[in-house]
């Protein structure tokens, strides 16, 4: 096995998932975790995980000294990297910053950067820097980032500045397959084709005789844990979908007639006006998030109480939050830093129905291939990702009835044009925000004040790092003159061409 510690890395799950997804097993253990705690797990090696602080502050998390001289292999990723630098040098703040695509400069092709080529695509996200390295060879280096991969090969310790386990950093794998078998000499010996399997046992040993209530939003999420559910407790699962008012155009049709076909117990709860009353007047998108989550409970709460009279064994409340949504809430780590609140672990503390999440450590791809092994339609498994809080976090700002209606057919034209043009299927999401203000814009010789709306596509495989969609421009063309054309009250469309990170995909 190989240990992951922790430092608050938004993707330091992801690291683990990596190594697993070679063969090996992968165990996350907190920072503070002792050296003599990790020898007991005799573990092949170590994983430094990135994190938000900086090694320097007061109150930075720190790792024992003492795994430096185990002689176990390590492997430090970005503030990993840092601690190695605080250990063996100096690190310090840089004036120039590095966030997203960097050009890595191979200054030797061995160790973990065996079989790379002398230049290479990956992530950063950093503001500080090792400056200072003693008994460190220099294996790479970006324009911004003189030290940005070291090896000391006698105690195998390794630092690479740039984050080796997300997508965007092409040689990504490789680096990690050089660690994990070439440097920790590890043994394939985990495989998680008995995913599905296990998730079911686990669902029966904690459900038991009872039954669910289960939350389903018509995502590929929901409907995955659904199914896992459904398929360990058979007809003691109960799906209800809530309108919450912020869904997209046809959307509620198009949920009813899939969800009848695929759950035996399948309810569906008209609440928009209970969510567009509680939300009159906010604009600010934590206070949004955390009302629309609240409410999701009062609702299910009180569909429950109706259920429980011919159902008196509800006992547990259902959810598709998957790994992603809990990081981006900081869940996973008290080092993390908080991103934004999710509304499926945004919960009030006190509860009716215990929660069960069966997907709540896997990200998007697996949630996906877990989907095909339950024989999910093709339809529901390829749908974009949609937040729980729906086009609510799409409104920037105050949420009204005006915004609500310009947004939803904006959004209608946007992802139609991507169908017809077959683009749909080549971007990870696409979405369509409205700001909260207004341009001068001229129409039929006069002058228009109206709102301005954003189109955001993104390239991702797992949503912890993405790129913007490189769409044609004829395509962009055409979907900004329609909405200008057939939306009443817009007058001006943008495209986003922001990466995550610095930015994430939903705007709030």
């Amino acid at each position: 096995m190989l240990v992951v510690i922790h430092f608050g890395s938004q993707v330091a799950h992801l690291i683990a998932r990596r190594v697993r997804q070679l063969g090996v097993y992968s165990e996350i253990l907190p920072h503070d975790v002792s050296a003599e705690a990790i020898m007991k797990l005799r573990p092949r090696g170590i994983i430094l995980s990135g994190g938000p602080a900086s090694v320097y502050e007061e109150g930075s998390p720190q790792v024992d000294p003492g795994i430096f001289s185990l002689g176990i292999p390590i492997l430090g990723i970005c503030y990993g990297m840092q601690l190695i630098g605080q250990q063996f040098g100096k690190v310090e703040n840089k004036p120039i910053k590095e966030f997203g695509k960097a050009l890595l400069r191979v200054k030797q092709a061995k160790g973990v950067f065996k079989g790379l080529k002398r230049a290479e695509q990956v992530w950063m996200s950093h503001g500080d820097s090792v400056t200072e390295l003693k008994g460190f060879e220099l294996l790479g280096s970006t324009k911004n980032c003189p030290v940005a991969a070291v090896a000391n090969e006698a105690k195998r310790i390794y630092g690479v500045q740039f984050h080796p386990e997300v997508v965007h950093t092409l040689p990504g794998r490789k680096i990690l397959e050089n660690f994990v078998f070439g440097i920790c000499n590890a043994e394939k010996d985990f495989n998680i084709a008995d995913m599905r399997k296990t998730l079911v046992q686990e669902i029966r040993n904690t459900v038991r005789s009872k039954a669910v209530l289960m939350a389903i939003s018509g995502g590929v999420d929901s409907t995955v844990a659904a199914t896992l559910i459904q398929e360990a407790i058979g007809n003691k699962l109960h799906c209800v979908f809530i309108d919450h008012g912020f869904i997209r155009n046809g959307e509620k049709e198009e949920v009813d007639a899939a969800y009848q076909k695929l759950f035996k117990n399948y309810h569906s709860v008209d609440a928009s006006e209970i969510f567009l009353r509680k939300l009159e007047g906010v604009s600010d998108p934590e206070q949004k998030r955390r009302i629309i989550g609240h409410t999701f409970i009062e609702v299910f709460e009180k569909k429950a109480k109706e259920l429980e009279k011919q159902h008196p064994d509800i006992a547990f409340l259902g959810q598709g939050t998957i790994y992603p949504d809990r990081i981006e809430s900081a869940q996973p780590s008290k080092t993390a830093s908080k991103i934004k609140s999710h509304h499926n672990v945004t919960l009030p503390e006190k509860m009716h129905l215990k929660v069960i999440e069966p997907l709540k450590d896997f990200y998007k791809d697996d949630v996906r291939a877990l989907g095909k092994q339950l024989n999910i339609p093709p339809a529901i498994l390829q749908r974009h990702p949609f937040p729980g809080p729906g086009l609510a976090i799409r409104i920037l700002g105050e949420i009204t009835r005006e915004k609500l209606a310009l947004l939803k057919k904006a959004d209608s034209i946007f992802i139609e044009e991507l169908k017809k043009a077959g683009a749909y299927d080549k971007v990870w999401q696409a979405l369509t925000a409205i700001f909260p203000v207004k341009s001068v814009g001229v129409m039929g010789d006069a002058r228009t004040y109206q709102y301005i709306v954003s189109l955001r596509a993104v390239t991702s495989v797992d949503a912890m790092t993405a790129d913007w969609a490189k769409l044609p421009h004829a395509l962009l063309e055409k979907i900004s003159t329609r909405i200008v054309n057939e939306v009443k009250g817009v007058n001006r469309v943008v495209y986003d061409i922001t990466q995550k990170p610095p930015g994430t995909i939903e705007y709030e």
